[in-house]
């Protein structure tokens, strides 16, 4: 009798331990994160300066003729937006790495998953969301036509959303190498080419007359394509580089 009632008392024990749960850890992070990054400000600026400042000099550097800048405008606003999310990719999981918060998130109940979609999340909302807001302004100085403007934050937001979740499976192959941005360019850039030649394509169409909704249906299948696959090939990578 007193061994059922033992077993009974550990059944109970287990039933009233709390589970925890998939989201609260997500937001945990994601609060956590984000004042991290609005204490940093000056990290959180350099993406977006970067891409103020080489947008002001592509009048300045090829021709400040307005037919010349409006056919340049959808590809230079793209690249540069990609080369400005690709700035602020190496720091993503690094300082997490140095204080040993990332050894913590491994050993975690929750899914690392989620813990790296929350990062993820932070990095799109403090780079590629200021640098979609930023573009039309942008696109003015460039002389981008005036049907372009909608397509380009549209397209900008899918594709600088992408652009993140891939950028974090290089930054979680690299985190423990001290000069890793590099290596991170190297990996990563190739798979940013499609999602850079359905963005600038889906702007010029518009310009051109044409419709844009197949190349923004293509980025939204990227888009969620990513947020799958994305963050589970960054945790992989992220116990490998630490464990490694």
């Amino acid at each position: 009798m007193s061994g059922r009632a033992a077993g009974i008392d550990d059944s109970l024990q287990a039933q009233a331990t709390p589970v925890p749960g998939l989201w609260p850890g997500f937001w945990a992070t994601l609060r956590r994160d984000l004042l991290l990054a609005f204490r940093h400000r000056g990290e959180m600026a350099n993406p977006i300066l970067f891409f103020l400042m080489v947008i002001t000099m592509v009048p300045l550097g090829i021709s400040p003729e307005k037919a010349v800048l409006a056919m340049l405008a959808p590809g230079m606003l793209w690249v540069v937006a990609l080369l400005a999310t690709l700035l602020s990719l190496d720091g993503l999981f690094r300082s997490d790495f140095e204080d040993g918060t990332l050894e913590q998130l491994l050993i975690a109940p929750q899914p690392l998953y989620f813990q790296v979609l929350a990062k993820v999340l932070v990095h799109w909302l403090t780079s590629g969301l200021p640098l979609t807001l930023m573009a039309p302004l942008l696109g003015v100085m460039l002389s981008l036509p005036e049907g372009g403007y909608g397509v380009l934050v549209l397209s900008l937001l899918l594709g600088t959303a992408s652009l993140s979740l891939i950028g974090s499976i290089g930054a979680a192959l690299t985190v423990a190498l001290r000069k890793g941005g590099l290596l991170l360019s190297l990996i990563i850039l190739p798979l940013y080419v499609p999602v850079l030649i359905f963005g600038a394509s889906a702007v010029t169409s518009v310009v051109e007359g044409f419709p844009a909704s197949g190349q923004l249906a293509i980025l939204g299948a990227f888009l969620a394509t990513s947020i799958v696959l994305a963050p589970l090939a960054a945790a992989g990578a992220l116990r490998i580089s630490v464990n490694g």
